[in-house]
């Protein structure tokens, strides 16, 4: 009996985490399926994809830039007409920046990339995703409610569409824009806001696709990898003893290619168990330490 042939779709993936997902997806699936690899550097992508080992899935380069507005539709409906559909999705495309940039500078770009990127990758590829397929977004274990100050809670709460996630993303952004933000109790570190976006998204799309989902198979979730060594990590914090993204990526293609667990729709997985939403009730709560020379 024949099956259809698997295709992944891996963003973010000339480099570090995003590299080794593909390799890993491609060495674990089979010669008839397709793993894309992505990002917004048209010679990048043809030089990464041209040095994947020739094992395992094929892997075919495909520009996408995740901060282009119309960029994620395209590719899909492109794949769409190739394959009808796809299985895997991995959502890794993300603006780094250091500890001595102006983030109020650079917070259009950055949120057109890590956030409105990630709602956009999900609005294109959630009507493509098929029996049995993951939706997955790459996160950080700062995604959680506990990174913030309780009276910001409410703006993360209850959101039931990807448009909420987008106008909330918005308000924060232009806070920082005009400097508003620490006043309103938004921590300096803006990778915490930035990833709890994240998770938000997820879970909001969750709610719209639950039932469904879970009647045709498919795991919609947020991933965590852990500390992973790289150089951009680098600057922030003592990765020395990091995993390298070879190691990270393992427990993400065991969720990409593995069982579903039902425990894990919608939420923040790392290391395949789910990371709370929300804290503990914690009376004596203050903001949590940001890294040393991190942007204000």
């Amino acid at each position: 009996m024949s099956t259809t042939p698997k295709v992944a779709l891996v963003t973010g993936a000339t480099q570090g985490l995003g590299l080794a997902l593909v390799e890993g997806l491609a060495r674990r699936m089979t010669p008839d399926d397709t793993v894309y690899l992505t990002g917004r550097d048209a010679a990048r992508v043809a030089e990464a994809a041209a040095a994947m080992p020739a094992t395992g899935a094929r892997v075919r380069g495909e520009l996408l830039d995740v901060a282009d507005p119309q960029a994620a539709a395209e590719l899909a409906g492109l794949l769409r007409e190739r394959h009808g559909g796809v299985d895997v999705v991995a959502g890794n495309a993300v603006m780094r920046v250091g500890p001595d940039d102006d983030m109020r500078a650079l917070i259009d770009a950055y949120t057109e990339v890590n956030n409105f990127g990630t709602t956009r990758l999900l609005r294109a590829f959630a009507p493509l995703v098929r029996d049995g397929g993951r939706l997955l977004v790459v996160g950080s274990s700062l995604g959680t409610l506990h990174h913030l100050a309780p009276v910001l809670h409410d703006r993360f709460d209850g959101l039931t569409s990807l448009e909420e996630v987008d106008a909330q993303v918005a308000a924060w952004r232009d806070a920082v824009k005009d400097g508003s933000a620490r006043a309103q109790s938004w921590p300096g570190f803006v990778n915490i806001p930035s990833k709890v976006w994240q998770v938000a998204a997820v879970r909001a799309l969750a709610g719209q696709r639950r039932e469904e989902d879970a009647r045709r198979g498919i795991l919609l979730a947020a991933v965590c990898p852990g500390m992973i060594n790289t150089p951009t990590s680098g600057l922030w914090w003592d990765v020395s003893g990091a995993p390298t993204p070879e190691q990270a990526a393992v427990p993400l293609l065991d969720l990409a290619l593995g069982p579903v667990d039902p425990g894990h729709y919608g939420e923040l997985v790392r290391f395949g168990r789910v990371l709370p939403w929300r804290p503990e009730w914690r009376p004596e709560w203050r903001p949590e330490r940001r890294p040393e020379r991190a942007a204000s």
